[in-house]
């Protein structure tokens, strides 16, 4: 594989696993074009031509040479710039790395984080939320998003591994789109009865239960082991956390119990105000599971894998 099948293959897999369908997925991107090729000169030569064929705006080849050979690939959730020289050093004893693949986005793919929640706003109507609420109850979360971002130091892992000349990519949605579709499947074949029952489906999967050991396995937040599980849902992908109001658009559509990575506090009282469980999956071992599903194909194609950085590495091939 080069670079840019890596690349490739990320988006394919994130497509696939997509909450919103393949079909919607390729209608956006036709659009996109359309709306591209109606641009004048100036705004053209401005516009990010990887959104003709990107959906995720938080994954991005970020430096590097898409036609390089990729024999051996340094993959974790959080690649900085000490990930970077860790590659460096590999490379100084023997282990060269061809490619550093992060979950996590960083440079150009973080400072546009926020556009990819708009996905939310569609995984809300496809739970029976009217799309002019789910949009209006994410605008104000999406805009905090960006604001939030536009200060922060983006660019330090890219600009190391551009010294280092060590290319590198992010898969962001992708990979959390892998996710989602794989612990939500789990969850309508099991159909646990209550939070007991579910989260000892989360420990059966490789991920969590490793993760146990290593302080990033499944935790009740709200609710108990007795409580019944209800209408289950997994809310993985999409950036980050909604909006705090998405949790009353949830319960008025018979949602029971939300697996996420990760919650802020302040939607903690509403989770309750709502007679809502949540359950924390476990942040680092959701991320591998897609991840992993990258990997394993990565692996088909004979590249070597050396992970780091959070990543719990499991071999479904």
């Amino acid at each position: 594989m080069n670079v840019k099948q890596v690349y490739e293959l990320a988006l394919r897999l994130g497509i696939e696993a997509d909450p919103r369908g393949k079909a919607y997925v390729r209608k956006e991107l036709k659009k996109g074009k359309e709306a591209y090729e109606k641009l004048d000169d100036d705004e053209k030569e401005e516009f990010d031509t990887e959104r003709l064929t990107n959906p995720y705006s938080d994954t991005r080849i970020l430096y590097g040479d898409p036609k390089k050979k990729v024999k051996r690939a340094l993959v974790g959730i959080d690649m900085t710039t000490g990930e970077v020289v860790l590659a460096d050093r590999l490379g100084e004893k023997g282990k060269k790395i061809d490619l550093i693949l992060g979950h996590h986005p960083r440079g150009k793919a973080l400072a546009e984080l926020h556009d990819v929640m708009h996905l939310q706003e569609e995984f809300l109507r496809g739970l029976g939320v009217p799309i002019n609420i789910a949009e209006g109850v994410m605008k104000k979360r999406i805009a905090e998003v960006e604001r939030r971002l536009m200060p922060a130091n983006h660019n330090q892992p890219v600009d190391a591994a551009r010294i280092l000349d060590i290319p590198i990519i992010t898969t962001h949605t992708p990979a959390d789109n892998i996710g989602y579709k794989f612990v939500q499947t789990r969850m309508n074949r099991k159909k646990p009865d209550t939070i007991g029952d579910l989260i000892k489906t989360l420990k059966d999967i490789p991920e969590y239960k490793e993760g146990m050991g290593i302080g990033s396995g499944p935790k009740i937040i709200v609710g108990s082991k007795k409580k019944k599980a209800g209408k289950v849902i997994v809310k993985f992908t999409g950036g980050t956390s909604p909006s705090k109001e998405v949790y009353k658009e949830l319960s008025d559509q018979g949602v029971g119990t939300v697996i996420g990575m990760h919650v802020p506090e302040e939607h903690l009282e509403e989770r309750r105000k709502y007679h809502m469980s949540f359950v924390v999956a476990g942040h680092m071992s959701s991320d591998s599971i897609g991840m992993n599903k990258i990997c394993d194909e990565m692996e088909k194609k004979g590249v070597e894998i050396i992970p780091c950085s959070g990543f719990i590495r499991v071999n479904r091939k």
